[in-house]
């Protein structure tokens, strides 16, 4: 009967440097007949011989040690070699030349479970060249995981194979983030480290808390040789960033001086000895060994210390949020004072934080200071929401600056990172700053983008509901659009509108068939709303709708859908301080379109949206036109 451990070839090799490392049953030793007591002779011989047995040992067990470990790194190079070459595509430098840091990776530092991939305690790794994905699927195939079989790796870069080109969290367990383009990874690396120290201060007794990270600096790029444009002294930099930089001069195959560890640590006798290599410790050395690391506890005991914390750890490795959470957030009515959303926005953020982890930091202070960072800030807030589902990270800059964190948004919405992205400034109503920071077209390429929720609230009430779904929305990002100048407290707005994605505001007719259809988004569905009461006095029946996000409004049924925009009515205009590109789709081949498709310019708001046609009269005239 087969086993169903059973190995490859292949991972037979590396499980061989694996076993021989930290086993403690005697038929995984390795065989040393100078080792064999029974070989010596009498106690005599024993005793005078015991130095020079014990570096014999050593030597041979050495000597042993490099061939398995020359064989498992070669492994590792052929296996990504031969992928490539069957696939005729992709990228076999890399793997070669770091497989002996994979292989000290796997077999000397990292803990993980092939057979739990998520389990939670483990180390993570990152490949940032994602290119050579190559060298981490030979090396999940090595340790064991099902994820990666040999029929994946002969199937490298192919439909349907879950070894693809680059490596992809939603497709491969043991993959960790998706990485690919340049400078996210690295900047992944920081996010789940930065995540781990977050709960490690909060659920940790001491330990070690260290991000490590290896680069590979084999001097070569798709252009040749790095000196013909790269000259930064990469040690300096991260010395001067606060890192511990060492230079390991031969990675090829300098394997001690890649990692050193201490065998049967924390034996006080056996430690950093042959003897402790296959042998079990033996009552007194396992007492002392007790002593020694202040380990008080009967055998097999395990500490039952802190159930309060675990239970709140474990309710966040498994993404559940306390009972009531939206309840935190702020309510609004008509009657409250008129504020701009990115004020509402961070009322809404104060809330949460009281009963979420949504701002990270340390336990004192709930931000990070990432600077004038925005491609690097997206990055990290992946790798926090990587790391935990229950860590529900949020970054913040002016929208039009989106244009340098798109890289690390699109990574959001492709691995599936419910970020939050509360980006301000939304539109032309950001006044002086003039048209360098106001975005037109971002709206409409947010809302092209797949798996990402673009929502553009118009008041308190509406930014509520848009916090509500970014933190439900744990397998997509949600994009926050914020407006500066202050607009007034709708009547009409709902939370559970807002949740659709896009519903009826304000209604005076009858039937489902009002004459015209005013469509708006943000701080223009209030001019949407003034329009109305205009045109409600000349005895249109006018219908008012809120289309805060495309993305949920499209998921609705069909006969929702139609109970918002009736199809028999073709009279509509939309109203957005934005580029109108795709309102086509709500609007109709007869309806108008209110928007900027231009560029903006440097002015008050008020008179940037009276120049540039943005108003109520505009929306009026546009109304009367088709109506």
């Amino acid at each position: 009967m087969a086993s169903s451990s059973s190995l490859s070839i292949s991972q037979a090799i590396v499980a061989g440097a694996l076993n021989h490392r930290g086993s403690t049953n005697s038929s995984d030793r390795l065989p040393c007949a100078a080792s064999c007591p029974s070989r010596l002779g009498s106690a005599r011989r024993r005793l005078s011989r015991r130095l020079a047995v014990q570096a014999t040992a050593v030597e041979t067990l050495e000597k042993t040690e490099t061939t398995l470990i020359e064989k498992s790194v070669n492994t590792i190079r052929f296996l990504a070699v031969d992928s490539v070459e069957k696939a005729n595509s992709g990228h076999p430098g890399l793997p070669m030349g770091c497989a002996p840091m994979g292989h000290v990776l796997y077999d000397e530092f990292m803990k993980f479970n092939p057979k739990n991939p998520y389990w939670f305690n483990r180390d993570r790794f990152v490949l940032s060249a994602g290119h050579g994905c190559m060298l981490q699927y030979a090396l999940l195939h090595l340790a064991g995981y099902d994820s990666v079989r040999e029929e994946d790796l002969k199937s490298f870069r192919q439909w349907g194979s879950t070894t693809p080109g680059h490596p992809e969290n939603f497709e491969t367990p043991g993959v960790e983030v998706t990485t690919g383009p340049l400078g996210q990874g690295i900047a992944n690396a920081v996010g789940l480290a930065l995540a781990e120290r977050h709960l490690a201060a909060r659920f940790n007794k001491p330990d070690n808390e260290i991000l490590i990270a290896l680069y590979d600096d084999n001097h070569i790029s798709i252009d040749g040789d790095t000196e013909i444009a790269f000259t930064e002294n990469v040690d300096l930099r991260f010395e001067a960033l606060g890192w511990h930089v060492i230079w390991v001069k031969n990675g090829n195959t300098g394997y001690d001086e890649i990692v050193t560890t201490t065998i049967g640590y924390g034996s006080p006798n056996k430690s950093n000895s042959y003897s402790v290599h296959g042998s079990a410790l033996g009552p007194k050395e396992l007492d002392a060994t007790r002593k020694n690391l202040r380990w008080p506890y009967e055998p097999f005991h395990v500490p039952e210390d802190y159930k309060e914390e675990a239970a709140v750890l474990k309710s966040l490795i498994n993404g559940e949020l306390p009972a009531g959470w939206e309840k935190a957030l702020p309510t609004y009515t008509p009657e409250s004072p008129a504020e701009a959303t990115r004020n509402s926005s961070q009322q809404c953020l104060n809330a949460l934080a009281n009963v979420l982890l949504v701002c990270l930091g340390t336990p004192e202070e709930r931000n990070v200071r990432f600077g004038v960072r925005e491609h690097g800030m997206g990055a990290i807030c992946n790798g926090i929401v990587l790391h935990c589902p229950g860590l529900i990270p949020y970054c913040a800059t002016f929208f039009v600056f989106t244009d340098y964190l798109r890289p690390a948004m699109r990574i959001s919405a492709l691995c599936e990172a419910g970020v939050i992205y509360v980006m301000t400034h939304d539109s032309i109503g950001l006044g002086e700053d003039g048209p360098t920071h106001q975005p037109i077209e971002h709206l409409a390429s947010f809302r092209a983008m797949p798996n990402i929720l673009m929502l553009r609230p118009a008041d308190g009430t509406e930014t509520a509901a848009a916090y509500k779904i970014a933190v439900l929305n744990r397998k997509r990002p949600s994009v926050l659009a914020l407006g500066r100048r202050d607009v007034s407290q709708l009547r009409g707005t709902s939370i559970e509108g807002v949740e659709k994605g896009g519903y009826i505001v304000t209604d005076n007719s009858s039937g489902n068939k009002p004459d015209v259809i005013l469509i708006g988004t943000g701080s223009e569905l209030e001019i949407a709303a003034k329009a109305a009461d205009e045109l409600r006095k000349e005895g249109k029946a006018v219908r008012v709708v809120s289309l805060v996000c495309w993305a949920l409004f499209d998921e609705q049924s069909d006969a929702y859908k139609e109970s918002v925009l009736p199809a028999a009515v073709s009279a509509r205009v939309s109203v957005e301080a934005a580029s109108t590109f795709g309102w086509e789709k709500f609007v109709g081949s007869k309806g108008k379109s209110i928007g900027i498709d231009r560029f903006g310019a440097s002015a008050p708001a008020l008179k940037l949206y009276k120049e540039l046609g943005v108003t109520a009269e505009a929306v009026i005239a546009a109304a009367k036109s088709i109506c």
